[in-house]
């Protein structure tokens, strides 16, 4: 059975998916198309109903309920891990509301995080994540919604940070972070939709067990390419509640 799945070139998505789409683990049967994509096109392409499992946002998930169900693994859930907003000034919430703010897709965690925040922020400019720094510096933002690898670099680019949105939805709830899950199509077989969760568990323990293997295929596809940083990212995003979401997930 060949199934199409997709995930982000971000390090913690090819970090977990390495082991499965690389032939490093038995994948009982099911072959896998990849297709490799910023986060807001997956959510677009699951709207569409044109991929069978893929990394999706948890806001975008809130539409898409009916369609796919949330596997127990491969989720980036956490804590300190939320979308920043930044920018090359400090600014106050006034100016916030009123600016032109760069935004990684209307339907990214990012994008619901900031609307819980800035309810009345209403010039939001949607372009791919990695362009956000640029839009920000160039002048065509006031502020950017930054996401995965930025967030580790955004001071070296003399950027400074607006309000950290996870600090802020954790101080709001006391919950972690819900960034991105993993999704199946609610159509397939029962059996399958199993398989392929205690086979992404599986890429993931794998991954974690030995992450000197996983090292090429991250780095191929890393936007940031220094092994401090990749590494960083990776410990940010994959923890316990990638292997499985549990009880408090």
């Amino acid at each position: 059975m060949k199934l199409k799945i997709g995930f982000s070139p971000c390090p913690n998505d090819t970090f977990i998916f390495d082991a499965l789409v690389n032939g490093k683990i038995d994948t009982e049967g099911i072959e896998f198309e990849v297709v490799m994509a910023d986060v807001e096109a997956l959510n677009k392409q699951a709207f569409a109903g044109d991929i069978d499992i893929t990394k999706l946002s948890y806001h975008a998930y809130a539409y898409l309920v009916k369609t796919y169900v949330l596997l127990d693994a491969g989720s980036a859930l956490g804590k300190n891990c939320g979308p920043l907003l930044i920018a090359k000034r400090p600014l106050s919430d006034a100016e916030v509301n009123n600016g032109h703010i760069a935004i990684p897709g209307k339907f990214t965690t990012a994008n619901f995080l900031f609307s819980l925040a800035f309810p009345e922020a209403g010039k939001k400019q949607e372009m791919v994540f990695s362009e956000i720094e640029g839009a920000v510096l160039g002048g065509k933002a006031d502020a950017g919604l930054i996401i995965h690898e930025n967030r580790f670099t955004y001071q070296q680019k003399g950027l400074i940070k607006i309000i950290d949105l996870g600090e802020f939805w954790e101080s709001s709830t006391g919950l972690p972070i819900p960034l991105g899950g993993i999704v199946v199509k609610r159509s397939l077989p029962s059996e399958v939709k199993l398989l392929v969760n205690r086979l992404v568990a599986k890429s993931v323990r794998y991954a974690l067990e030995n992450p000197a293997g996983t090292k090429e295929f991250v780095r191929s596809h890393s936007q940031e390419m220094e092994d401090e940083i990749i590494n960083e990212h990776i410990k940010l995003y994959v923890n316990d509640f990638t292997v499985s979401l549990g009880g408090s997930g």
